[in-house]
């Protein structure tokens, strides 16, 4: 990455969802606050500003990151995925999200977008995973509402759903 000049704005393109994206932010400028007030991505949250709650997850290159601790001008030429390009259209949930909502597995809603992500990068990487590698991978989330039982059963079917498994929700139809 180039030296940047801290007296000046500068522009930093990237895909963000599936599309090409640019924002003029400041060297100093966060992802989280680029995203949320830059582009309007709101769905990305801000809460310890630490990258410990985990609410900020966002999937750079694939990879789950924390937005809170990354600047924008790193993101420079990557591929950037919030929450918002979960949906498979406006209006349709994807498959983590409609079991989440299946389950209950929200309350407040806070956490709920970084807990989504961080499930949504494991299981493109491990479509088999365990219960309780999924319950390993939201244990980088905090969570005051749920008590994490419904987190890790809408994650259970999400990932059964996604390998075409039929799940108590989907019945086989023989």
């Amino acid at each position: 990455m180039p030296r940047l000049d801290a007296t000046r704005r500068h522009e930093v393109a990237f895909t963000l969802n599936g599309a090409p994206a640019r924002v003029e932010v400041e060297p100093r400028t966060l992802l989280t606050d680029a995203l949320r007030h830059g582009l309007g991505m709101t769905g990305t949250h801000v809460g310890c500003e630490h990258g410990v709650c985990g609410a900020c997850t966002i999937i750079i290159d694939g990879l789950p990151a924390r937005a809170c601790l990354t600047l924008a001008v790193a993101v420079e030429g990557s591929d950037v995925r919030t929450v918002e390009g979960l949906a498979p259209e406006p209006g349709r949930l994807g498959v983590l999200q409609a079991a989440f909502r299946r389950h209950h597995a929200l309350q407040c809603g806070f956490c709920t977008a970084g807990i989504l992500m961080s499930l949504d990068a494991y299981l493109r990487h491990r479509p088999h995973a365990t219960q309780g590698e999924l319950t390993e991978v939201i244990g980088g989330h905090l969570c005051r509402c749920t008590g994490y039982a419904p987190i890790i059963a809408a994650a259970v079917e999400a990932a059964a759903l996604l390998r075409g498994e039929p799940t108590e929700e989907t019945p086989s139809h023989a």
